[in-house]
């Protein structure tokens, strides 16, 4: 199985990167940890909402609809969870905003749909047998810029859930840790590395490549 981090495919060149990986890996299922912004892929491909996104088409797909800028290929995980390749694969999709976490998500507006809110983290927690949790937002305890970015209410959702393993995207750094007994890996981005999970044993293992953003 894919997995890539963050595709920021808004970018051309790094929408064909994304597509490189896509042609050359010829994979049969793909994770991907948002700011995707290109929704009609090649391969069926679970994903979740970043905080840079087409945030109509992300509103439709919550709905259950399919836009023109989709394929059947693309499936958002919001606060939901799917089986994909014999594994439960739940996601938390937007990222934190303390003015907007405790609305309701239907009172979010433009842009600010891109967090998540109280609802969201209320909804994943009630999720069960969860093996792979993905998520924009990282734990605490994972990622330091001499502060530690972390997000409580995914504190709380990963203790809850207590997967074998989570995803993190958004930092567009490769890091990892254990927190409350999971393996929480942040990815670097897709137009730097691309990274492999074997559904059996859920090792992943990370790839750089030598794809190039610009001339």
């Amino acid at each position: 199985m894919l997995v890539l981090g963050d595709a920021h495919a808004s970018d051309p060149d790094r929408c064909e990167i994304l597509l490189e990986l896509y042609r050359t890996l010829e994979p049969d299922r793909v994770l991907q940890l948002g700011d995707l912004e290109r929704y009609d892929l090649p391969a069926p491909t679970w994903f979740i909402a970043g905080n840079n996104e087409d945030f109509d088409v992300i509103d439709a797909l919550r709905a259950g609809e399919h836009p023109a800028e989709t394929n059947d290929n693309v499936h958002l995980l919001a606060s939901t969870a799917a089986t994909v390749d014999g594994l439960r694969v739940a996601g938390l999709s937007g990222n934190f905003a303390p003015t907007r976490y405790d609305l309701p998500r239907d009172e979010l507006a433009g842009e600010r749909r891109r967090h998540f809110t109280h609802e969201d983290i209320d909804r994943a927690a009630d999720l069960e047998d969860i093996d792979v949790f993905l998520t924009h937002e990282a734990p605490n305890g994972l990622l330091s810029y001499g502060y530690d970015p972390g997000c409580t209410y995914v504190d709380d959702v990963l203790e809850t859930l207590s997967p074998e393993l989570c995803l993190v995207g958004h930092h567009h750094r490769h890091r990892e840790a254990e927190i409350s007994g999971t393996r929480v890996v942040s990815l670097a981005p897709a137009w730097e590395r691309y990274y492999t999970l074997e559904p059996e044993t859920l090792a992943l293992e990370s790839y750089e490549h030598d794809l190039s953003v610009g001339d």
